[in-house]
């Protein structure tokens, strides 16, 4: 093998095992390795590490009093149950205070207060998603206090911004959009019937001398051609009415001249959009919309308005025309031409939306991923309208929040590669 491409090869060797350390070599505290990853996505392997109790939550001891933690949301919506125990026999919840903070990202803070029910303490108020956070724990038993902290971290990691930037990560804050529903429909570019001319002769008689070619462009007022008359044997110019594009000629030096054109121009600057509406969406177009022309190879895109809806109907699709007029001085639609049209049929304000782009599935679920400077979380979202853009959010993220719009796979990655689970 050639010494070059062996040193080559050596040299991509050791990048990839380097980047690959970089990513998933563990790091103890104060490493700098530890800007990559804080693994709060380690969430669970931090439960791992905890000591569990009999009803497999984390177990937090001190003095011969602990308390039990676990996240019930089977069926229900998630709650804390939380279970306390003396010399390692069960405490009547009645007999123990308990207050819990809940501290996640973007400085929010929840605060958790129990009552007793059975043989636990249930928290009052729901865990809502992430669960992905901080724990303060405040007891009270026998007299005595107790507290503990711990971190209960999913759906986390932490990337230098230096990082995120060589792998393309991309953000937005999220905030209001314009949500506009549209209809994509089909139709063809057509010549305005205003804008052609047939041009005839005024008297019958012969050609003596044709001035322009199929495919010349006019001037109105331009000598087309001489004609010289049957009755007066008079010659007299047949001038153009209108300036365009002389699309037929229908004419030879010598030839009789009668009713028929002798050519005919179509100015083609302005040019008519005729698209196929059915049944299926007849009821929601109408005139004055705005409608996105659109090429089929994509190659040319333009935003008009429908002007006009045929109150007729096309007997063999049983399809209505809807028409669009379109500027075109650039020739870039031709008569004859496949367009479709995306005609927005509605527009809905919404509070908070995010980008197509940005959603990913985590858990059967469709998410973001939120950034809180170089830490990044997912959120849980609940969504509503929809178009290929942009999607209304109703539940799980604040507005103002910056989240992941570009590149979210990977972070989804990340995340994943821990092997962290849901369990509680």
């Amino acid at each position: 093998m050639n010494r070059n491409l062996i040193a080559v090869s050596v040299i991509i060797a050791v990048t990839v095992v380097l980047v690959a350390r970089m990513f998933t070599a563990p790091t103890g505290p104060g490493d700098p390795g530890d800007a990559h990853h804080d693994h709060g996505h380690a969430h669970d392997a931090h439960e791992d590490e905890a000591e569990k109790g009999p009803h497999g939550g984390r177990l937090l001891e001190q003095g011969g009093f602990a308390l039990e933690i676990t996240i019930h949301e089977l069926g229900l919506p998630p709650e804390f149950r939380v279970y306390a125990y003396h010399g390692d026999k069960p405490v009547r919840p009645e007999e123990v205070a308990l207050v819990m903070t809940l501290e996640r990202t973007g400085g929010k803070t929840d605060h958790v207060r129990f009552q007793p029910q059975g043989d636990y303490l249930r928290g009052k108020s729901i865990v809502h998603e992430p669960h992905s956070f901080e724990v303060n724990v405040s007891a009270g038993y026998a007299g005595n206090t107790y507290s503990w902290q711990y971190e209960n971290f999913e759906g986390r990691t932490r990337m230098p911004d230096h990082i995120a930037a060589e792998m393309g990560v991309r953000t937005e804050t999220a905030g209001p959009v314009v949500l506009r529903e549209t209809r994509t429909l089909t139709g063809r570019v057509q010549t305005d019937p205003n804008r052609l001319s047939r041009v005839r002769p005024r008297f019958p008689g012969v050609a003596k001398a044709i001035n322009h070619e199929l495919g010349d462009v006019v001037e109105a007022g331009g000598v087309l051609a001489t004609v010289q008359s049957n009755e007066s044997l008079q010659d007299y110019q047949v001038r153009a009415p209108i300036s365009g594009l002389i699309v037929k000629r229908d004419i030879q030096v010598g030839e009789a001249t009668g009713d028929e054109p002798l050519f005919i121009i179509a100015d083609l600057s302005e040019v008519w959009v005729e698209l196929d509406v059915f049944v299926r969406d007849l009821a929601l177009i109408r005139e004055g919309q705005s409608v996105v022309v659109e090429s089929l190879d994509g190659s040319f895109n333009a935003t008009t308005t429908i002007d006009w809806v045929s109150p007729l109907t096309t007997h063999a699709s049983q399809s209505v025309r809807a028409r669009a007029v379109m500027d075109n001085k650039t020739g870039a639609l031709r008569p004859g031409q496949f367009v479709r049209g995306h005609v927005t049929v509605a527009e809905h304000r919404v509070p908070v939306a995010v980008r197509q782009s940005a959603l990913q599935f985590f858990r059967d679920s469709k998410v973001v991923f939120a950034r809180f400077d170089d830490t990044y979380e997912v959120r849980v979202l609940k969504l509503g309208r929809q178009n290929s853009d942009w999607a209304e959010v109703i539940s799980g993220l604040q507005p103002g929040t910056a989240y992941v719009t570009e590149n979210s796979y990977l972070i989804k990655a990340d995340i994943e590669k821990s092997g962290a689970s849901h369990d509680h």
